[in-house]
């Protein structure tokens, strides 16, 4: 895990476990004593790419008094049978943590294999699949550390990260001139050193980026595949260029052929299937 990522787990698992436990685990405080002792482990029951194995250890630090005994790694593949880990220790803690865990674990392993799947059909190209800030709100962190651990590449982690100029903020500010002149005179007065990055709707707009002096990378939105060619006709060997707008699983690799550097996909995201998994006692 990535040290920025650290401190925004944190907060996520802390919140995590005021949601669920509040003022106690009340069914486990009735049944099981305080002294008792268990194990779980997390069988997975479907194939896929497993994520989350580094944050549930984290969830299981949190609650305390539990050996975590670790059998996959994250980002690897597994099939349905398979074990990621097993977990001894205080019941009552072991319970606390089930749901928060495979909560995450689901998800995250829902978004690596489902990244997966899309990197998997650019196989041959230079292409790089990115994700999107198509998130659920708090838990992007996860979100993003799930496509790195599928095969794929992070966008930005949010809007301090990047400067990206999109449609609306173009026509805000008067159009793509204007606004790639006000980017530069706010990083030079605030002593910021940040990646530019413009969308553009035309093959003319590529023509004004340029005039204006340039960007890091240019983002063609819902451009056709022709489109594209002759985009990438005009930028190649100038700066990075992105697709993103509309690109399905179907039609992404018709993009990839065309010579852009990243194809960018909400749908790694924000529509996904989680992976099948259980964390049961061990008797």
């Amino acid at each position: 895990m990535k040290k920025e990522y650290v401190p925004f787990v944190e907060e996520l698992i802390e919140l995590a476990v005021k949601e669920d436990i509040g003022d106690g685990d009340h069914t486990s405080l009735a049944t099981i004593p305080a002294d008792a002792c268990g194990k779980m482990q997390l069988l997975v029951k479907q194939d896929g790419i497993i994520a989350g194995i580094e944050v549930a250890r984290m969830v299981f630090d949190r609650l305390g008094g539990v050996v975590f005994d670790q059998r996959a790694e994250d980002g690897a593949r597994v099939r349905c049978g398979d074990v990621a880990f097993c977990v001894e220790g205080g019941i009552r803690s072991l319970l606390q943590a089930e749901r928060i865990v495979l909560n995450i674990m689901q998800r995250m392993s829902g978004v690596a294999t489902q990244t997966a799947e899309y990197v998997k059909l650019l196989e041959g190209t230079r292409c790089r699949v990115l994700d999107t800030r198509k998130t659920t709100p708090g838990m992007r962190v996860l979100d993003k550390m799930a496509v790195r651990l599928g095969g794929g590449e992070n966008h930005r982690m949010g809007l301090f990260d990047m400067i990206l100029l999109k449609d609306n903020h173009i026509d805000f500010a008067g159009g793509i001139a204007a606004a790639l002149a006000a980017v530069r005179r706010y990083l030079s007065d605030t002593g910021r050193r940040l990646p530019i990055e413009i969308e553009v709707r035309s093959l003319a707009d590529i023509d004004e980026v340029f005039a204006a002096g340039g960007a890091d990378r240019i983002m063609l939105d819902n451009f056709t595949v022709e489109m594209t060619r002759e985009a990438v006709r005009k930028i190649a060997g100038r700066c990075e260029i992105e697709s993103s707008g509309g690109i399905r699983a179907e039609t992404m690799r018709a993009y990839a052929e065309c010579g852009v550097d990243y194809v960018s996909v909400g749908a790694l995201t924000h529509q996904i299937r989680s992976l099948d998994m259980s964390l049961k006692a061990c008797m």
